[in-house]
């Protein structure tokens, strides 16, 4: 055999090893572990304090998921996410738990009724978050901007994410939503 018919049929045999083992993984194969795993069909994790110059201290922190059987209901999502803001030892917490999450890329919105908090204005609230999972770079967006914040917001809403996120703080984790549409 030539050398150039023996590296072609190195490269093809590298090439259907190498695309054998992605099939594998991408259909949700077992690795070799003896047991199948499943990739959600969405979810948003992780913290981040947001940018301020006057030295507030705000926090967001996710903890969303939507699971593969309900990867066309993104209101059956489940979790939490907590937020706080504080400055000169004055301000307050809420945790909510999630109602809806939707995911695109990097972007994510997460909406969920306020379970906990000692902000008044807050309780039993639904509130909305975007993300922006840009690496170094992320931002945040909630839907309590703007004059009128005592708005319903409905599910799966909120604002576009405006805010920074302090540099070196965020380690937001966007998993892209993977709608499943009919093929007929």
């Amino acid at each position: 055999m030539n050398r150039r018919t023996k590296t072609l049929a190195v490269a093809a045999a590298i090439l259907l090893t190498l695309g054998a083992g992605g099939i594998a993984v991408a259909s949700g194969g077992d690795g070799g572990h003896g047991h199948a795993t499943v990739r959600e069909a969405a979810a948003l994790t992780g913290t981040a304090k947001l940018y301020r110059p006057a030295g507030d201290d705000i926090t967001f922190s996710f903890d969303a998921h939507l699971a593969a059987k309900d990867t066309m209901d993104p209101q059956a999502a489940t979790g939490t996410f907590r937020f706080s803001h504080y400055k000169d030892g004055k301000g307050g917490y809420a945790v909510a738990k999630v109602d809806c999450l939707t995911t695109g890329g990097k972007v994510a919105v997460v909406t969920g009724v306020v379970t906990e908090t000692d902000v008044d204005a807050f309780r039993n609230k639904r509130v909305g978050i975007s993300v922006h999972d840009d690496g170094k770079h992320d931002r945040l967006g909630y839907s309590w901007v703007g004059r009128d914040t005592n708005l319903e917001v409905p599910p799966c809403l909120s604002s576009a994410p405006f805010e920074k996120v302090q540099a070196g703080s965020g380690d937001f984790k966007v998993l892209p939503w993977q709608v499943e549409y009919p093929t007929e």
